[in-house]
């Protein structure tokens, strides 16, 4: 009851900031989507219906398309093109993205039926409705007010897939290729009056990220095409305050506040900055500056963790002779650190336990881009004993982190690659120079977020070179941005550089063992740990992807399957026990397998539990991994519900 008080006084108070200050609770900067705008509120929403061109050829570019071409479709953006029917039908020559594990689906006789036009059903990961892979056009046209005269404009674009290039009245503006954080354009040139707008989207894999990153993976997100985010133009002021990062110091209960000034006028500007009570004077040339400010939040400032997810909230005000701006900010108090081989929050040692999230969103192949389906995901999975998410070769959009933030998870973000199979880095690649730049875009979008508490390059990676060029990277990440802790990859490779170290060694059955390992060769017993593998490091160990015990589909699943993707992979297994004359006995082979599953997790999480020193555990997985041949490694399923042989308080205890 405290607790639910104390909410109640806190949201009723910035609800009172707002009224008083008149400001728009509506994220308004492009490179950190966290803020709050007051002074400035003109934007216009391009979400609607857009006209659409698919380019299978890749002429569009050559043939000048983003002139006066008339498009053929129509499509509702936000979305993907497959929300909107448009693709090729999935057949035997689909390009799919990612590597096919079950091959044999080609060739053999039993897989005939399922290879027939209209037919196609595959058993290797969930099956769209629709595919494409290749450019595809938008366009529409929109006013410039005569009110935004003189405004810079900004042109937004949040989570596209993948590369975009605009142009506006057919003159081009630019590319960008960030797989984790807003596109941005600046519109500035183009004044009050209609306009034609054209966005080309390109979905191919340019940039060696890897074929099965689940950035781009058909293994679970699939490799749509698209925007499913906000699509805004926003005039701004002249002189705005872009982008405000806060650097939490918990035992002096204070923050500091880093201010970055732009400047647009072409002239040199002063004037003052404001948080709270703190005031500091700029001056800025003829570009941008940054302004920082040390601002004290008492010692009764209240503290961020998974248990009291308390956010502060502040507002930064600019004020020049000619221009005011004013933006809120939101951060947590919190310092996510180590104590020799375990990590702590707040000085006190915690332990993660933690599951993936591999992009599985079945009903749409992408993630969601409202809070409200991600703090249902994050109370399932902390209804079931877990503080932590691992996002395994992806960064989840804003929505994602503002759920953890109110719902005190832990998360481990990577750089949207597993350059493996085909890639590699550190061997000079265009890979290397985009996982420095897109770790630069993620740590400036999402930085203030307290629930960002750990980073990565990505998953298990190929590459001569990889420990130089990594620890490289774990260095560079550590000196521009210490609010997190940083590692070299998921899986491996341990090196000094490492502030925790993602391994796969500590779990009951690894890789190879089969019939030798602890949980086939040994008796069932309650004693065994791994301090001694944890003994040999300095730093917090997080047992990479254990887990992974399958067990039989749920046939009762199959009608969930209503948006997008089919699960065609389940119709072939259960055709196959009918044949055989079992189809009666499924729901006993689910319930069956799903106990066995569950006990042998119970000895693979609490091996690790009982360890001295331990840092914590990622499972492979909390939910089922629907790719890389069917993976129902879950006691959930891909929508995060139960199957029926384990509840959450069960699983929790």
């Amino acid at each position: 009851m405290k607790r639910i008080f104390k909410d109640l006084l806190y949201g009723m108070g910035w609800l009172c900031w707002i009224t008083l200050c008149g400001c728009s609770a509506e994220g308004n900067n492009p490179f950190n989507i966290s803020l709050f705008r007051q002074a400035d509120r003109s934007r216009i929403n391009l979400a609607g219906t857009w006209a659409c061109q698919l380019d299978r050829d890749d002429r569009g570019e050559k043939e000048r398309w983003f002139e006066n071409r008339s498009f053929s479709d129509t499509v509702k953006l936000p979305g993907s093109l497959r929300d909107n029917g448009l693709g090729d039908e999935i057949g035997v020559d689909t390009p799919w993205t990612g590597d096919i594990v079950d091959r044999s689906w080609f060739t053999e006789p039993r897989y005939a039926e399922y290879r027939k036009p209209g037919n196609i059903k595959a058993p290797f990961w969930l099956t769209p409705l629709k595919y494409y892979k290749g450019p595809a056009w938008y366009s529409r046209e929109w006013i410039i007010p005569n009110g935004w005269e003189g405004k810079p404009i900004a042109f937004f674009l949040e989570r596209c897939h993948w590369e975009t290039k605009v142009w506006v009245d057919g003159v081009f503006v630019g590319m960008q290729n960030s797989l984790s954080t807003p596109h941005m354009y600046d519109l500035s040139r183009f004044g009050p009056g209609r306009h034609r707008l054209v966005i080309r989207v390109d979905n191919r894999i340019k940039i060696g990220v890897g074929i099965n990153a689940h950035s781009v993976s058909d293994h679970t997100q699939t490799n749509w095409n698209g925007i499913i985010g906000r699509i805004e133009l926003r005039a701004r002021n002249p002189v705005r305050i872009e982008d405000v990062q806060a650097y939490p110091e918990v035992r002096s209960r204070t923050a500091r506040i880093s201010v970055t000034i732009a400047n647009d006028t072409g002239n040199p500007v002063q004037g003052w900055i404001w948080v709270w009570k703190e005031k500091r004077p700029f001056f800025c040339g003829e570009n941008s500056c940054i302004v920082d400010l040390e601002l004290p939040l008492g010692q009764k400032a209240l503290l961020w963790d998974e248990f009291e997810p308390n956010l502060q909230r502040v507002l930064v005000s600019l004020k020049s002779d000619t221009i005011e701006d004013s933006v809120w900010t939101e951060f947590g108090m919190r310092q996510f650190d180590t104590e020799g081989t375990q990590f702590t929050i707040n000085g006190r040692k915690t332990f993660l336990r933690g599951t993936l999230e591999c992009c599985i969103f079945p009903c749409t192949g992408y993630p969601p881009m409202e809070s409200a389906e991600w703090i249902r995901i994050m109370k399932v999975a902390k209804a079931h004993g877990l503080n932590h998410l691992r996002f395994h070769s992806w960064c989840p959009p804003e929505a994602a982190f503002a759920a953890a933030d109110r719902e005190g998870m832990y998360l481990h973000v990577e750089c949207p690659s597993w350059a493996n199979q085909g890639s590699s880095i550190g061997d000079g690649n265009p890979i290397d120079d985009f996982i420095y730049a897109e770790g630069d875009r993620i740590l400036k979008a999402y930085g203030n977020h307290p629930s960002f508490c750990m980073m990565a390059y990505g998953n298990e990676p190929a590459g001569r070179n990889q420990k130089p060029w990594l620890g490289k990277l774990v260095n560079y990440w550590k000196g521009k941005d210490p609010r997190r802790l940083y590692t070299s990859a998921a899986g491996w490779p341990i090196i000094d550089e490492n502030q925790y170290h993602s391994t796969p060694e500590p779990r009951i059955q690894a890789w190879g063992q089969e019939l030798s390992s602890r949980i086939n060769a040994k008796s069932p017993e309650t004693y065994t740990d791994y301090r001694d593998f944890v003994l040999r490091y300095k730093v917090p160990v997080v047992s990479h992807e254990i887990g992974q015990w399958c067990v039989y589909p749920n046939f009762e699943e199959i009608v969930k399957y209503t948006g997008t993707l089919r699960a065609y992979n389940f119709e072939i297994f259960r055709d196959s026990l009918a044949v055989n004359q079992m189809l009666d006995q499924a729901k006993d082979f689910l319930i069956a397998s799903g106990k066995l599953q569950t006990l042998c997790y119970k000895e693979d999480i609490e091996s690790q539990l009982r360890t001295p020193g331990m840092g914590g555990f990622q499972l492979l997985d909390l939910h089922d991994f629907p790719g890389q041949g069917t993976a129902l490694v879950g006691v959930l399923d891909p929508f995060w519900e139960h199957k029926g042989y384990v509840s959450a308080d069960e699983y929790r205890r």
